[in-house]
């Protein structure tokens, strides 16, 4: 019995990893930009479906570089042609604006492929188990988890290592002193997007094979990655990655004692929870221009 509840656990530790994934970069575009991405989730599925279609050609893991690859080159265009409109703009015309934008990707994707789920099989090489002794888990799995975290990872050290990372930093707290020393966040914006879109597509070609892949299966991954950046607070890469890893432990340990059915209850009632006692969430920073 323990054992299958550490299974539930670490299994909600890999909901909360692709969580992260796509919540660092909702957070990011809507600190930097002010943009409510409700199109994220759709970039995510976007992602799921490229796999699908790259891997005949690429193989798994030609289609896990060159699809995130795709989606960030798309959300270039749309931050070239439609956010860009919205940066100064109340955050509540981005919202109208990305969830008209998750509305067409999803519908085209439906009209495209069908609204059957489709099944898309993980390589040979990363098939079967890992035995850790009575204990046993996926090594695809273990690989998800893996080269989330290698993402992650990369991404901190290029907000915090790097200068861009520092002029990011800098326009999500201040954008005004930016402008004084003549630096344009407008080249930023475009790079922070499309990073944010590519890794929302990454965690989507990581989850193809190991859940059905169909035109909604962003809606509930979104959903939570909202709450995941409510829960870690707005402009914190650390309150998003703490976050994430509570909102899949606490998603597991309910899964665990055999009340799935309250799973994604329970996360809501842990966001209701954290934002009674701290406003911000976990780690939220103070933001400016938003305050």
């Amino acid at each position: 019995m323990t054992i299958i509840f550490l299974s539930h656990l670490l299994n909600g530790l890999l909901d909360g990893f692709y969580y992260m994934l796509i919540a660092l970069g909702l957070s990011l575009i809507f600190s930097l930009g002010g943009i409510v991405n409700l199109a994220h989730g759709a970039f995510f599925t976007l992602g799921a479906y490229l796999a699908f279609v790259l891997t005949p050609m690429l193989g798994f893991f030609g289609a896990l570089i060159v699809a995130p690859l795709v989606a960030a080159a798309l959300a270039v265009v749309v931050e070239r042609f439609l956010f860009t409109r919205f940066y100064r703009e109340d955050p509540l015309y981005s919202l109208l604006l990305t969830f008209g934008m998750a509305m067409i990707i999803e519908q085209s994707l439906r009209w495209y492929f069908g609204a059957t789920p489709r099944a898309y099989s993980m390589p040979d090489i990363l098939r079967g188990q890992v035995f850790m002794g009575d204990f046993v888990y996926s090594r695809y799995r273990l690989f998800l988890i893996a080269v989330a975290i290698v993402t992650v990872a990369g991404v901190w050290v290029l907000l915090n290592r790097t200068a861009f990372g520092r002029i990011v930093r800098a326009g999500i707290q201040n954008p005004d002193i930016l402008g004084t020393l003549g630096i344009s966040l407008r080249p930023y914006l475009s790079t922070v997007v499309a990073l944010a879109i590519g890794i929302a597509a990454l965690a989507g070609v990581l989850m193809a094979p190991i859940q059905p892949v169909h035109p909604m299966m962003g809606v509930e991954v979104g959903t939570a990655a909202f709450v995941v950046v409510i829960i870690g607070g707005l402009g914190s890469f650390w309150g998003v990655v703490i976050a994430a890893l509570l909102v899949g432990l606490v998603k597991g340990a309910i899964i665990g004692i055999g009340l799935s059915q309250y799973s994604m209850l329970a996360i809501y009632l842990l966001m209701f929870v954290v934002l009674l006692l701290r406003p911000r969430g976990l780690l939220g920073e103070r933001i400016t221009r938003f305050e």
